[in-house]
């Protein structure tokens, strides 16, 4: 329901600030990801130690420019989000992450040509996960699934940030969604199965820096003849 209501403050907003005259580009860019994640099982809270993502990260945006400083952006992206958690009163540590395709929606005030704002809302379908297990420092198991039930078929997360001259961007993002699948069914090694994620939230979030690579030629949609 949140997104949602996002969603229809971002088309409001989008069209009140519609033009005859728009501006239509597409950008590309890698993203440094620094991510984290609120953890709650059992009514207990923890964090999470720091995770650094470089690759592979990419996005590329449809922008919308509707005048000099308002506008709106779509896209695609390939994202590499995770968090480590250390397990409480044991030396296990765990790292999870998964690969997703996105489709951001999101609006830009400022001077779009060189400084500006930006906040949207992103739809995630995480394709590929991974699980790896280390107990004193050692790797003790390592799992890689494709479309694997054991995280969320789709994520939605909220984000903000900042456009800086030259290309780099700032952003801060917040998944609204459970990392895992809380009905998910694993097996308790005697033939019979639990849900290890029913009791508990893992809500990821992350910092990150982006460099533009590509900005394609621009053109412009004029509505008026």
């Amino acid at each position: 329901m949140k997104f949602r209501i996002f969603i229809a403050l971002i088309l409001t907003v989008s069209a009140a600030g519609a033009q005859d005259k728009s501006k239509i580009y597409t950008t590309t860019s890698g993203e440094l990801i620094f991510s984290f994640a609120n953890i709650n099982y059992d009514g207990n809270e923890a964090g999470s130690i720091m995770r650094f993502s470089p690759v592979f990260n990419f996005q590329n945006w449809v922008n919308i420019d509707k005048s000099e400083s308002f506008g709106y952006f779509t896209g695609l992206s390939i994202r590499n989000v995770g968090f480590i958690y250390d397990v409480p009163n044991t030396t296990t540590r765990k790292k999870y992450r998964t690969y997703s395709l996105g489709i951001p929606f999101g609006v830009k005030i400022g001077n779009l040509s060189n400084k500006f704002l930006f906040a949207g809302y992103e739809l995630e379908l995480p394709f590929n996960f991974k699980e790896k297990t280390f107990v004193d420092e050692v790797k003790e198991s390592k799992k890689s699934i494709w479309f694997s039930n054991q995280v969320k078929t789709f994520s939605h997360s909220l984000m903000v940030g900042v456009q800086l001259p030259y290309g780099a961007t700032l952003k801060f993002k917040y998944y609204l969604s459970n990392f895992f699948n809380k009905d998910y069914q694993a097996s308790d090694g005697q033939g019979g199965t639990y849900k290890p994620y029913a009791n508990a939230d893992y809500n990821v979030f992350y910092f990150s820096l982006s460099f533009g690579l590509l900005k394609n030629v621009d053109f412009y949609y004029d509505n008026r003849n």
